[in-house]
């Protein structure tokens, strides 16, 4: 008749822990348990558990205790070898460890959406410097469609998006909020209106706009029902599209931080459009299930001021 063997007790259960054979070999090496014990921090009563332990744990005595100190035992000497290459190789595995980590935080990889990567990154790119100054980082901007793209291809560690939610296959959380405001040149008769603008008016004029992909194109979509007039112009970044209203080109839609300078000195002007609300979200983005570790942990951190919700 044939006997099944019952399933294996896990090597954690079978094999003593790191910390219980540094310190047989730290008995070994001066002779004394109580030195040993304090080399390592710990108490004596404390290290004679650990001992103990062990030994029931192998079934065998490790250390003879006397008046003059501790000495090994036969099966002691040969645990303790055994014991100096788990520990050795332990070491070598903390080594490279910590090379990894060395390679991961010597470099930075952000992927951003052209609004924050203007007006807000550079300030926490500033205050990373102060903290981390050993890390390199790289910026890549385009529209949210290419962050994303970006991060699920691995290119960047993490990214910065303005649309209305988080997009496929990433996790976030918001960094701040953000208004879109409908801006025009002085001159425009739209500047010397007495009363708002009508949305479905906006939405019938072809206005200077940012391409499909974009954060602002898409909140300014789903604003108007996705029913708009072709664009006047289309243009890939947000200091074009500022530059084409300024110098007159027509009217646009723009985040307000990147028009507040303008608006302050006139050389833009706001249009009130009633019951029209473009408001957004700023979200840190990155791959479903990877939390960002060191410096892009560090950079998020650091996004996180009184403008976060």
């Amino acid at each position: 008749m044939s006997v099944e063997n019952g399933p294996q007790v896990p090597l954690a259960h079978r094999v003593p822990d790191l910390g219980a054979l540094e310190l047989l070999l730290a008995v070994a090496r001066l002779g004394s348990l109580g030195r040993a014990a304090r080399e390592l921090g710990i108490t004596q009563p404390a290290a004679s558990g650990r001992i103990r332990s062990m030994e029931r744990l192998l079934g065998v005595g490790l250390v003879e205790r006397s008046p003059r100190g501790s000495r090994l035992t036969d099966a002691g000497v040969l645990v303790t070898d055994w014991a100096r290459r788990i520990v050795e190789a332990a070491e070598a595995f903390d080594a490279g460890a910590q090379a990894l980590r060395g390679r991961r935080d010597s470099r930075l990889r952000v992927a951003s959406s052209m609004t924050i990567a203007e007006y807000l990154l550079p300030g926490w790119l500033v205050a990373l410097r102060a903290e981390r100054s050993g890390t390199a980082v790289s910026l890549l901007t385009g529209n949210s469609a290419a962050v994303a793209e970006r991060l699920l291809t691995g290119e960047a560690d993490l990214g910065f998006v303005e649309g209305l939610d988080v997009p496929a296959g990433l996790d976030g959380v918001v960094v701040g909020r953000d208004r879109l405001v409908v801006v025009a040149p002085p001159a425009h008769p739209w500047a010397r209106r007495r009363s708002p603008l009508d949305a479905g008016e906006l939405a019938a004029t072809p206005l200077i706009l940012r391409e499909r992909g974009s954060g602002t194109r898409q909140v300014l979509d789903a604003g108007l029902g996705g029913v708009t007039a072709a664009p006047l112009l289309e243009l890939a970044s947000t200091t074009a599209v500022k530059a084409a209203v300024v110098g007159g080109a027509g009217p646009s839609v723009l985040s307000e931080l990147a028009v507040r300078e303008e608006l302050a000195s006139g050389r833009l002007a706001e249009i009130h459009v009633a019951g029209l609300s473009l408001e957004r979200s700023l979200r840190a983005v990155w791959p479903q299930g990877h939390r960002p570790t060191g410096p892009a942990r560090d950079l998020l951190g650091l996004t996180r001021g009184p403008r976060t919700t």
